[in-house]
């Protein structure tokens, strides 16, 4: 079977890091690979090891929608995974002259694409629970386990950053959440500043997004009488050193209703226990599938209400963090989520089921 995956970030993105494994653990006596890039050559060490991980690796960059698609359609493709969908750089115009037998939307779009495009929707029980499947456009795909792959050659970096250097009390609870800052919304925010009034040991540490961002969040801090140095910004950094922040983090803390994806990966891979909550979306739903996968499935929690309430109680009790942290570490090693050659038999099984079946 020749497989295609259509993407904008083959080079140092999100979706490189979660995918470059499954590309080199691909069944080679059953499937070719081919690896349609449309962004740009960032000249990355991560660009090369996906070039290398391909049978067939086409940059189909300068070409438009109908020159791009014919070169899909001339390779022969049987199923042609999207991995951006509707997000940033995406160019839905070349899925949209159907140049594979079989298209389907996975990884980079969490929910329904919405269009006849695309035969299948590659997900998991978590994500899109049985009976939901009224409410997608695609024909759902279940995985077994995570929808979701990861990468098991990702740093587990000790980048030697001490609290200090990264702007952090000494001795307080430090609560992080990476997300970009698009995807905190007031009332999670709210939430979180009812926290740490609360808890006069705990901080927050959140991604250093944008001025704008920075300076709203600090204002809406004080507004709700929590002093500004409590909020401490992390600047963007290469991913070794980003990841070694969670070293020094105590616990993470979701987003909602867009919860977190690749940052929750990278938070348990770092062994940080991420408190999420459960919704009724797919993006609602991402990190308690992948913390469930972890071997964590009290981390998700069915309310804000109990979400708080979870929170609270660890940032009160030092003791009870430090044992879930303890149980992260012994459920890592034999969580599916990390476990990538056993994602890529059970991938590898939906492709060839997507393949074989008729679609209507």
């Amino acid at each position: 079977m020749r497989i295609g995956y259509l993407s904008a970030d083959f080079r140092e993105h999100a979706t490189a890091y979660l995918t470059a494994e499954l590309f080199e653990l691909h069944d080679r006596a059953r499937f070719e690979i081919f690896l349609f890039s449309y962004g740009p050559d960032d000249g990355s060490a991560m660009r090369a090891r996906l070039q290398q991980a391909a049978d067939v690796f086409v940059d189909i960059r300068p070409l438009d929608d109908a020159a791009a698609a014919r070169r899909i359609a001339e390779l022969d493709i049987d199923v042609l995974l999207d991995l951006n969908g509707n997000t940033d750089n995406a160019r839905a115009g070349i899925a949209a002259r159907r140049p594979a037998r079989v298209q389907a939307s996975w990884l980079g779009f969490p929910g329904t694409l919405g269009s006849d495009v695309y035969d299948y929707l590659i997900a998991d029980a978590d994500v899109v629970p049985p009976g939901d499947d009224r409410w997608y456009a695609e024909r759902v795909i279940r995985l077994p386990d995570c929808y979701q792959s990861n990468d098991r050659q990702r740093p587990r970096p000790d980048a030697g950053l001490t609290r200090a250097l990264a702007g952090l009390p000494a001795d307080a609870v430090a609560l992080c959440c990476f997300n970009q800052a698009f995807k905190i919304t007031r009332a999670m925010f709210n939430c979180w500043m009812r926290i740490l009034a609360a808890n006069a040991n705990a901080v927050l540490w959140l991604l250093e997004d944008n001025a704008a961002a920075t300076t709203a969040l600090l204002g809406a801090a004080r507004a709700q009488g929590v002093n500004a140095d409590r909020i401490i910004f992390a600047p963007r950094r290469p991913l070794a050193e980003h990841l070694s922040r969670y070293r020094l983090a105590d616990l993470a803390v979701d987003t909602f209703p867009c919860t977190s994806h690749t940052t929750a990966s990278d938070a348990l891979w770092m062994g940080c226990p991420l408190l999420t909550i459960t919704g009724d979306t797919f993006a609602a739903r991402v990190a308690t599938s992948l913390v469930r996968n972890a071997g964590m499935a009290s981390l998700a929690l069915d309310t804000v209400e109990a979400y708080e309430a979870a929170v609270g109680a660890l940032v009160a009790d030092p003791v009870r963090l430090r044992v879930v942290r303890g149980e992260l570490a012994r459920a890592l090693p034999g969580a599916p989520l990390f476990d990538t050659p056993r994602f890529a038999r059970h991938f590898e099984a939906a492709l060839a089921e997507m393949a074989a079946r008729a679609v209507p």
